[in-house]
């Protein structure tokens, strides 16, 4: 537009003649020609008006053309909704679209050619194509919600996790007090029952009681996160970390929650957990069926067009719980789990285990195959099958009954009568083992002849437990004389019993 206006400028304000101008612009005199006649054909007069610019002159002197309307547009919001239905392809709408519009149908090149140019327009969260059922975002909120303790006037943090489907964006939201294990299981499992059906895949961020090591192309899955997965017949994909455009969803699903959920909340105060996840669970339904800006859909109307079709059935039985540990069993052939003692095959020995806790019950592993089951809960410390005991001692001959006698007997008769009582008190020699290893442990720590004072002084106020001899080491009262035995008042009146251990203990 420039030239067109130089042009003008030379022709009426210089009075230039054609060929001049032609050579002062570098033009042919048939353009500079072709510009006047334009210029005079449009009423355009010299100086311009104050209103015409460059744009405004090109559309005086070009006005577009609007051609005929040869092809039939197809609706490309439709199209890109469509395109979310598994199964559904780009060639597949294009046949549906030739039948419905005939020789005004575009040809497949340039109707995905017009597709891709429309998508290219859209906002950057739809370049993404989510198909129906294949994916759930998830995350926690950052914001906490305060829950107060009614009778202590305590406040407690509460977390808020979010779930958002991939193809309609149905959202769901729950508080739970922590992101730990547990909270994040038990999420899980009332997050598919409110959406009814399970997804192909789980795409979680990379908290720790999802993904046990971060990577970007190897994560490492919590192991009970990956069987409650399995369970459900889903997978899960973690988000690459620092990606967060991997899990915009989730992101933008965290947000919608945080401005018309927990900002609405804010002046409210919640006295326990079930309270605050009532007034949740009735903001939700507005939520999801608040219309998406610019169009008539809600979350809730796909949902139930593309998603809720889309997502396999639940599971018959529910997932139950279960934590996952490691676990090296000691000479004994037993394993310690929360302070109990369970019993393996004794051919396991010092091998590392694969341990399954559920509230109930505790499945050891090997090499995948279970090679024990107790019950979690029970009478004693030990927890021993029979099956478990060896018939012989081959496997782990170093330590048996007569080492550790033999060795109390070179310390001295109180540590030989201590150490017999550690293997007769027991449901199987083997079980004192550990007992009289700590005893052998003190003789290196203390000496062989503070040890057997020690025993010494256990035996004599009747307590002859490893505790109980740690104790008497640490305070150097086997350094003290012990009391002659007429020196103890008569206690015929209190009943014989080992937690009774008379006044000599306390001296």
């Amino acid at each position: 537009m420039r030239q067109i206006i130089e042009v003008l400028r030379l022709k009426y304000e210089a009075g230039l003649s054609h060929e001049r101008i032609a050579r002062a612009c570098g033009l042919s005199k048939g353009v500079v020609g072709k510009y006047v006649n334009l210029a005079q054909a449009h009423d355009v007069t010299w100086p311009l008006p104050e209103d015409v610019d460059e744009v405004r002159l090109e559309a005086l002197l070009f006005p577009a053309k609007t051609p005929p309307a040869r092809f039939a547009e197809p609706d490309y919001f439709q199209v890109h909704q469509e395109l979310k239905t598994k199964g559904v392809t780009l060639q597949l709408l294009w046949a549906e679209y030739v039948e419905r519009h005939g020789d005004k149908a575009r040809r497949y090149s340039q109707f995905c050619h017009h597709y891709r140019l429309w998508r290219g327009r859209q906002r950057r969260s739809m370049r993404q194509v989510h198909r129906a059922g294949e994916k759930i975002f998830i995350d926690y909120c950052g914001p906490t919600v305060p829950v107060v303790d009614r009778s202590s006037g305590e406040m407690r943090k509460a977390q808020v996790f979010v779930a958002v489907l991939g193809a309609s964006s149905y959202t769901f939201a729950e508080a739970t007090w922590s992101q730990s294990l547990p909270d994040w299981i038990a999420s899980h499992q009332r997050m598919l029952a409110f959406y009814g059906g399970v997804p192909e895949l789980l795409v979680p961020d990379n908290l720790k009681a999802a993904v046990t090591k971060a990577d970007r192309y190897t994560p490492q899955i919590n192991e009970t996160y990956a069987e409650m997965a399995a369970h459900y017949q889903a997978a899960v994909l973690p988000a690459r970390p620092y990606k967060p455009k991997d899990k915009a969803k989730a992101e933008a699903g965290v947000l919608l929650v945080e401005r018309w959920i927990l900002a609405r909340l804010r002046h409210r105060t919640f006295f326990s957990l079930a309270e605050l996840n009532s007034a949740i669970a009735d903001l939700l339904p507005a939520l999801n069926q608040r219309p998406f800006q610019g169009r008539s859909e809600s979350r809730q109307s796909l949902f139930e067009a593309l998603d809720r079709p889309a997502l396999k059935p639940l599971p018959a039985m529910p997932y139950v719980y279960a934590e996952w540990r490691k676990a090296r069993p000691g000479i004994d052939y037993h394993i310690e789990i929360d302070k109990r003692l369970y019993s393996v095959p004794h051919a396991l020995v010092g091998v590392k285990l694969d341990v399954r806790v559920t509230d109930t019950s505790v499945e050891v592993m090997h090499k995948g195959q279970r090679v024990a089951l107790h019950p979690r809960h029970g009478k004693g410390r030990f927890v021993t099958l029979t099956e478990h005991m060896p018939k012989s001692h081959q496997a782990h001959q170093n330590w048996s009954p007569e080492r550790f006698l033999n060795w109390a007997t070179d310390i001295g008769p109180a540590t030989l009568d201590v150490v017999q009582r550690q293997l007769k008190d027991r449901p199987h020699p083997e079980h004192g083992y550990r007992a009289c290893l700590g005893l052998l442990n003190l003789s290196r720590r203390y000496s062989r002849d503070r040890l057997e004072q020690a025993c010494a002084r256990a035996l004599s106020i009747n307590s002859a437990s490893y505790q109980s001899i740690t104790s008497i080491l640490k305070q150097g009262l086997d350094q003290l004389p012990l009391p002659l035995a007429e020196e103890e008042p008569e206690l015929a009146d209190l009943p014989v019993h080992t937690n009774v251990r008379g006044p000599r203990y306390y001296h």
